[in-house]
């Protein structure tokens, strides 16, 4: 049984208590330091979601023009790469 727990939690319950309990704490004062408090989050979230909603879902479109304006300079750029990657071998 102890075995399947180490499993899951990856290590060992304290020791997976130590480590969330120090990322807790880091978190925490950077969260304080910004003036961060996690309604804040939840209502940015939740504001991001009714915004896109309220878009009507235009948001996807500008997605796609951003995809394909950089699919434009990547791809020629990776067949680039791979072709000068073959030659070197």
């Amino acid at each position: 049984m102890a075995d399947r727990v180490d499993g899951f939690l990856g290590d060992t319950p304290f020791r997976v208590f130590i480590k969330l309990a120090i990322v807790s704490l880091i978190v925490g004062v950077v969260m304080r330091t910004f003036g961060w408090m996690p309604l804040d989050i939840v209502r940015a979230i939740r504001q991001l979601c009714a915004h896109i909603w309220n878009m009507g879902f235009a948001a996807f479109s500008d997605i796609a023009d951003y995809l394909i304006l950089g699919a434009a300079i990547v791809i020629p750029a990776f067949i680039l790469l791979r072709l000068f990657a073959l030659r070197r071998r």
